[in-house]
Protein backbone atom coordinates (compact mmCIF):
# COMPACT_ATOMS: atom_id res chain seq x y z
CA UNK A 1 0.00 0.00 0.00
CA UNK A 2 1.31 3.36 -1.08
CA UNK A 3 2.22 5.88 2.07
CA UNK A 4 2.98 8.83 -0.06
CA UNK A 5 6.76 9.49 1.47
CA UNK A 6 9.67 10.26 -0.46
CA UNK A 7 12.79 8.13 -0.17
CA UNK A 8 16.16 9.13 -1.38
CA UNK A 9 18.71 6.37 -2.34
CA UNK A 10 22.11 7.84 -3.17
CA UNK A 11 24.24 5.44 -5.56
CA UNK A 12 20.81 3.84 -6.28
CA UNK A 13 21.77 2.36 -10.10
CA UNK A 14 23.56 -0.80 -8.98
CA UNK A 15 24.36 -3.41 -6.62
CA UNK A 16 23.39 -2.24 -2.48
CA UNK A 17 21.80 1.33 -3.87
CA UNK A 18 19.46 -0.73 -6.50
CA UNK A 19 18.48 -3.34 -3.90
CA UNK A 20 17.40 -0.94 -1.51
CA UNK A 21 15.57 1.30 -4.00
CA UNK A 22 13.45 -1.56 -5.18
CA UNK A 23 12.92 -2.60 -1.72
CA UNK A 24 11.67 0.55 -0.38
CA UNK A 25 9.59 0.93 -3.24
CA UNK A 26 8.04 -2.14 -2.42
CA UNK A 27 6.97 -0.87 0.85
CA UNK A 28 4.67 2.01 -0.31
CA UNK A 29 7.87 4.77 -0.67
CA UNK A 30 8.06 6.72 -3.64
CA UNK A 31 11.81 6.53 -4.85
CA UNK A 32 14.18 9.27 -5.69
CA UNK A 33 16.93 7.19 -7.53
CA UNK A 34 20.26 8.87 -7.28
CA UNK A 35 23.07 8.82 -9.81
CA UNK A 36 26.14 10.66 -10.83
CA UNK A 37 27.50 8.47 -13.98
CA UNK A 38 25.39 5.47 -13.84
CA UNK A 39 22.12 7.24 -16.13
CA UNK A 40 21.14 4.54 -18.12
CA UNK A 41 21.26 1.93 -14.90
CA UNK A 42 19.30 4.19 -12.73
CA UNK A 43 16.79 4.89 -15.31
CA UNK A 44 16.47 0.73 -15.79
CA UNK A 45 16.06 0.79 -11.46
CA UNK A 46 13.36 3.23 -12.03
CA UNK A 47 11.29 1.55 -14.67
CA UNK A 48 11.52 -1.73 -12.61
CA UNK A 49 9.94 0.37 -10.22
CA UNK A 50 6.84 1.40 -12.45
CA UNK A 51 6.49 -2.22 -13.77
CA UNK A 52 5.41 -2.86 -10.46
CA UNK A 53 3.38 -0.67 -10.24
CA UNK A 54 5.37 2.19 -7.94
CA UNK A 55 6.70 5.60 -8.51
CA UNK A 56 10.03 6.22 -8.97
CA UNK A 57 12.22 9.48 -10.87
CA UNK A 58 15.88 9.45 -11.56
CA UNK A 59 17.99 12.54 -10.38
CA UNK A 60 21.50 13.11 -11.32
CA UNK A 61 23.70 14.85 -9.02
CA UNK A 62 27.36 14.28 -7.38
CA UNK A 63 26.63 14.06 -3.91
CA UNK A 64 30.27 15.07 -2.88
CA UNK A 65 29.39 18.42 -4.28
CA UNK A 66 27.58 20.81 -1.64
CA UNK A 67 25.83 22.82 -4.25
CA UNK A 68 24.80 19.54 -6.25
CA UNK A 69 23.04 18.44 -3.08
CA UNK A 70 21.08 21.22 -3.11
CA UNK A 71 20.47 21.29 -6.41
CA UNK A 72 19.14 17.73 -6.33
CA UNK A 73 16.65 18.19 -3.30
CA UNK A 74 14.97 21.09 -5.00
CA UNK A 75 14.41 19.41 -8.01
CA UNK A 76 13.06 16.16 -5.78
CA UNK A 77 10.33 18.39 -4.06
CA UNK A 78 9.54 20.13 -7.61
CA UNK A 79 7.84 16.89 -8.45
CA UNK A 80 7.66 14.49 -5.09
CA UNK A 81 7.84 15.15 -1.35
CA UNK A 82 10.21 16.11 0.35
CA UNK A 83 12.17 13.52 1.59
CA UNK A 84 11.43 11.74 4.76
CA UNK A 85 13.72 8.59 4.10
CA UNK A 86 17.56 9.08 3.26
CA UNK A 87 20.09 6.18 2.55
CA UNK A 88 23.31 7.27 1.88
CA UNK A 89 24.98 4.61 0.38
CA UNK A 90 26.90 6.42 -2.37
CA UNK A 91 30.74 6.04 -2.45
CA UNK A 92 33.86 4.75 -4.00
CA UNK A 93 36.74 3.35 -3.27
CA UNK A 94 40.60 4.72 -4.17
CA UNK A 95 42.83 1.49 -2.34
CA UNK A 96 46.37 1.71 -1.59
CA UNK A 97 49.16 1.20 1.08
CA UNK A 98 49.52 4.37 3.34
CA UNK A 99 52.77 5.17 2.40
CA UNK A 100 51.83 5.34 -1.17
CA UNK A 101 48.46 6.87 -0.47
CA UNK A 102 48.43 10.61 -2.14
CA UNK A 103 46.65 13.23 -0.91
CA UNK A 104 44.28 13.51 -3.77
CA UNK A 105 43.31 9.64 -3.37
CA UNK A 106 42.65 10.17 0.41
CA UNK A 107 40.78 13.65 0.44
CA UNK A 108 38.56 12.22 -3.12
CA UNK A 109 37.19 9.32 -0.87
CA UNK A 110 36.79 11.28 2.34
CA UNK A 111 34.65 13.63 0.06
CA UNK A 112 32.97 11.08 -1.53
CA UNK A 113 31.81 8.96 1.39
CA UNK A 114 32.02 11.10 4.47
CA UNK A 115 30.96 14.94 2.91
CA UNK A 116 28.49 13.22 0.62
CA UNK A 117 26.66 11.62 3.98
CA UNK A 118 26.87 15.23 5.54
CA UNK A 119 25.76 17.49 2.81
CA UNK A 120 22.36 14.79 2.14
CA UNK A 121 21.76 15.01 5.60
CA UNK A 122 21.87 18.61 6.12
CA UNK A 123 19.39 18.73 3.56
CA UNK A 124 17.03 16.30 4.25
CA UNK A 125 16.65 16.63 8.06
CA UNK A 126 14.75 20.45 7.33
CA UNK A 127 11.99 18.43 6.02
CA UNK A 128 12.11 15.71 8.51
CA UNK A 129 12.17 18.05 10.96
CA UNK A 130 8.51 19.84 9.56
CA UNK A 131 7.22 16.39 9.20
CA UNK A 132 8.03 15.10 12.57
CA UNK A 133 9.07 12.12 10.88
CA UNK A 134 12.31 10.87 9.21
CA UNK A 135 14.41 7.59 8.82
CA UNK A 136 18.62 8.17 7.90
CA UNK A 137 20.18 5.51 6.90
CA UNK A 138 24.15 5.43 5.90
CA UNK A 139 25.65 2.58 4.86
CA UNK A 140 28.83 2.08 6.24
CA UNK A 141 31.52 -1.19 5.81
CA UNK A 142 32.72 -3.74 8.38
CA UNK A 143 35.89 -2.00 7.65
CA UNK A 144 34.98 0.45 9.53
CA UNK A 145 34.78 -1.85 12.60
CA UNK A 146 37.78 -3.58 12.25
CA UNK A 147 39.96 -2.00 9.48
CA UNK A 148 41.59 -3.11 6.49
CA UNK A 149 45.10 -3.04 4.90
CA UNK A 150 45.29 -0.71 2.01
CA UNK A 151 42.18 1.04 2.74
CA UNK A 152 43.21 3.79 4.97
CA UNK A 153 41.33 6.10 3.61
CA UNK A 154 37.98 4.47 3.02
CA UNK A 155 38.20 2.57 6.50
CA UNK A 156 38.25 6.06 7.69
CA UNK A 157 35.77 7.26 5.56
CA UNK A 158 33.19 4.25 6.51
CA UNK A 159 34.16 5.07 9.98
CA UNK A 160 33.66 8.71 10.31
CA UNK A 161 29.55 7.85 9.08
CA UNK A 162 29.31 5.72 12.27
CA UNK A 163 30.23 9.05 14.41
CA UNK A 164 28.05 11.02 12.44
CA UNK A 165 25.27 8.83 12.75
CA UNK A 166 25.28 8.59 16.03
CA UNK A 167 25.83 12.63 16.42
CA UNK A 168 22.64 13.11 14.74
CA UNK A 169 21.09 9.93 16.38
CA UNK A 170 21.22 12.20 19.50
CA UNK A 171 20.54 15.67 18.09
CA UNK A 172 17.30 14.96 16.61
CA UNK A 173 16.17 11.59 18.03
CA UNK A 174 12.95 13.76 20.33
CA UNK A 175 11.93 14.83 16.93
CA UNK A 176 10.74 11.59 15.13
CA UNK A 177 13.42 10.65 13.52
CA UNK A 178 15.78 7.75 13.58
CA UNK A 179 19.70 7.70 12.23
CA UNK A 180 21.12 4.78 11.99
CA UNK A 181 23.99 3.00 10.17
CA UNK A 182 24.44 -0.40 8.62
CA UNK A 183 27.27 -1.96 8.30
CA UNK A 184 28.15 -4.86 5.27
CA UNK A 185 30.79 -7.44 4.78
CA UNK A 186 31.49 -9.45 2.43
CA UNK A 187 28.58 -8.89 -0.23
CA UNK A 188 28.41 -9.82 -3.56
CA UNK A 189 28.97 -6.61 -5.60
CA UNK A 190 31.28 -5.47 -8.93
CA UNK A 191 33.73 -4.72 -6.01
CA UNK A 192 33.82 -8.04 -4.52
CA UNK A 193 33.86 -9.74 -7.71
CA UNK A 194 37.08 -7.74 -8.22
CA UNK A 195 38.99 -9.25 -5.81
CA UNK A 196 41.60 -11.69 -7.04
CA UNK A 197 40.28 -15.56 -5.88
CA UNK A 198 42.63 -16.09 -3.16
CA UNK A 199 41.46 -12.57 -1.34
CA UNK A 200 37.68 -14.11 -2.35
CA UNK A 201 38.89 -17.79 -0.80
CA UNK A 202 40.64 -15.76 2.53
CA UNK A 203 37.13 -13.32 3.41
CA UNK A 204 35.04 -16.82 3.27
CA UNK A 205 36.88 -18.06 6.08
CA UNK A 206 36.02 -15.64 8.12
CA UNK A 207 31.77 -15.69 7.64
CA UNK A 208 30.69 -17.85 10.14
CA UNK A 209 27.13 -18.21 7.90
CA UNK A 210 29.17 -19.96 5.36
CA UNK A 211 28.44 -17.86 2.49
CA UNK A 212 28.78 -14.28 0.51
CA UNK A 213 26.00 -12.18 1.20
CA UNK A 214 24.21 -9.84 -1.10
CA UNK A 215 22.25 -6.78 -1.59
CA UNK A 216 19.28 -7.79 -1.06
CA UNK A 217 20.66 -9.14 2.84
CA UNK A 218 21.25 -5.30 3.13
CA UNK A 219 18.18 -4.47 1.73
CA UNK A 220 15.81 -5.82 4.13
CA UNK A 221 18.51 -4.43 6.91
CA UNK A 222 17.57 -1.23 5.10
CA UNK A 223 13.44 -1.99 4.90
CA UNK A 224 13.24 -2.56 8.42
CA UNK A 225 15.29 0.67 9.72
CA UNK A 226 12.62 2.18 7.44
CA UNK A 227 9.56 0.79 8.84
CA UNK A 228 7.33 2.22 11.65
CA UNK A 229 8.49 -0.95 13.49
CA UNK A 230 11.71 0.95 13.82
CA UNK A 231 10.81 3.53 15.40
CA UNK A 232 12.93 2.78 18.76
CA UNK A 233 16.03 2.18 17.13
CA UNK A 234 18.73 4.71 16.62
CA UNK A 235 22.10 5.46 16.62
CA UNK A 236 23.04 1.98 16.37
CA UNK A 237 25.40 0.06 13.91
CA UNK A 238 23.99 -3.30 12.28
CA UNK A 239 26.52 -5.27 10.69
CA UNK A 240 25.05 -7.38 7.89
CA UNK A 241 27.76 -9.70 7.62
CA UNK A 242 26.86 -13.23 8.25
CA UNK A 243 28.73 -13.11 11.59
CA UNK A 244 32.40 -12.02 10.00
CA UNK A 245 32.64 -9.14 13.16
CA UNK A 246 30.76 -10.82 16.06
CA UNK A 247 32.33 -9.86 19.47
Amino acid sequence: MANGRTALVTGAGKGIGKAVALRLARMGFQLAVNYNRSEKAAAEVCEMIKREGGTAFPFRADVSNGADVKSLFSAIEEVMEPVSVLVNNAGITKDGLLMRMGEEDWNSVLTANLSSVYYCTREAIRGMVRGKWGRIINISSVVALIGNPGQANYCASKAGIIGFTKSVAREYGAKGITANALAPGYIATEMTEALPEAARDALMKQVPAGRQGNPEDVAAAAGFLASEEASYITGQVIAVDGGMTMC
